[in-house]
Parts: C-alpha cells; structure tokens; sequence
C-alpha cells in the first residue's frame, strides 16, 4: 500500500507531499468545477511528476448531478466524466471516483437501470484507457453506499471498484465499517484516510487519524486480510485543522499510519 494525499496538483501540492514522504496527490474536480482546466494543466502536473516522482494516484468528481429531476442524463457531466478519466489515462492514475444521484421523481427500479446504464458507459469508457471505475460510499450527489446498493451494482457488474471512507459509515449513523470492510474489502480500490468524531450519536469532528474513535489498527488488518495494494489518500477535511493545525495534522496523520505500513 502507498500513503498519499488529496491536494492541488500544482508546485505547492507536490512540495507537501514531498516534505511529508508521501508516494501520490489524489485530484478532485468536484462540482463547480471545470474539468478542461485539468486538460491544460497536464503536461505541467506530468513535468512535477517527473521532477519529484510523486504519482497521481486517482482522479475524482464527487457532488455533480448526473440525472435532472426528470431523470434525464445531463450530457455535461457525462463530457466532465470523460475529460477526467482521459486525464487520468495521460497521467497513468489507475482510478477514476465518481457517484450517481438518486431521483425522486423516478422509481426505484427506474433509477437503477439508468445508473446501471450510466456506469456501464463511463467503464467501457475507461477500460481500454487502463483506468478502473469506482463509486464513492458518501451521499453526497451519490446513493450507492452501502451494502445494499454495493450488492445490486457491483454485485452484477463486477469491475467496478469501491471508494471506501469509513467515516461515511460512521457519520451516517449504522457505524459498521469493519462489517463493510469485512464483506466488500476485496471490491476496494481506493481508501480516504481521516478521522471521525461522535459523541452520544451527534457527529463532532474529523481530526487527523488517529485521534479519532477509529479502530485504524484493526481497520489496516482488514485491508491486508482482503490482499489490499491500493492507494491510502489522507483527507484534510475539519476546518478545526486549517491554519495553524493543517500541517501538524497532516504530519501526525502520516507519522500514524505510516506505522501501520508493512
């Protein structure tokens, strides 16, 4: 497993994971924002690549809508899919992250046959650009989760790959992650590294791994059990460590899980 971390790809991004020891920068180009930026940045993040031997280690769009309220597929974000996953192709990232909104309007049975429809499109897609399709377990613009929705879609398709966060476990209130993990870990290809925090129910916090309510040693035991070789992405995501804290939590985050590394 190598340890990286979700940051710009630019100088100042791969000077951070350069002075913290870290293998790879995770890009995410989430809703707002737009991915033909990504395009005329690649041969600069291709050049720090070379010049520092940081990888890019997945390229991800979490938040868009992909289906209208009606249900319609919105094609600019299926062009938004295309663009990322043709960035990751150029910088040799081996996963794309993506999710597939719920519509109210829609049956249940109907949304599930669009978003079949829908993956299936972006993995043959991706397939031959040596790219593999995951979908992120957090509900944001996203409803497949958890193991009910993983053993409707990646139950039938079987190359699509797992994003897997447990705090999205834990903040959404079941709390079973070492179960998920248990069960679906040989699906994982991509794992976010941060704590969480909840107390008497009510979520507090995301402090760095590590000073969190995670069981990570048990956590990473799971991982090697299921012959995990992926990548291991910190995720800066508490406005508690901004500032003055980022970079020491950063740090800690590292120190931690780097321990738990074999």
């Amino acid at each position: 497993m190598k340890l990286g971390i979700i940051a710009e790809p630019d100088q100042k991004g791969f000077d951070l994971a350069l002075k913290y020891g870290l293998s790879f920068i995770e890009i995410c180009k989430n809703v707002g924002c737009d991915t033909a930026v990504l395009t005329d940045e690649l041969p600069a993040i291709k050049s720090l690549c070379a010049k520092t031997g940081v990888v890019i280690g997945s390229v991800g769009r979490w938040g868009s809508v992909k289906f209208d309220e009606e249900g319609k597929l919105i094609d600019e974000e299926l062009k938004a899919s295309h663009t990322l996953i043709d960035a990751a192709s150029e910088l040799e990232s081996p996963v794309f992250n993506t999710g597939v909104n719920y519509v109210e309007k829609l049956s249940k049975y109907e949304n599930i046959i669009r978003t079949m429809d829908y993956l299936h499109t972006l993995m043959e897609y991706a397939k031959p650009k040596g790219v593999q399709v995951a979908v992120y377990n957090c509900h944001w613009s996203n409803y497949i989760v958890d193991p009910f929705m993983w053993e409707i879609f990646h139950g039938h398709m079987k190359d699509l790959g797992i994003k897997y966060d447990p705090t999205h476990c834990i903040n959404d209130g079941s709390g079973d992650y070492l179960g998920e993990m248990k069960d679906w870990g040989s699906r994982f290809v991509h794992v976010h590294i941060k704590g969480t925090i909840n107390v008497n129910g009510v979520h507090v916090d995301d402090p760095p791994a590590g000073l969190d309510q995670i069981n990570w040693g048990t956590f990473m035991g799971l991982l090697y059990k299921h012959g995990y070789d992926g990548n291991l992405s910190i995720e800066p995501h508490s406005n508690t460590w901004r500032g003055r804290l980022e970079e020491p939590g950063i740090e800690f985050t590292t120190n931690y899980i780097k321990k738990l590394l074999l």
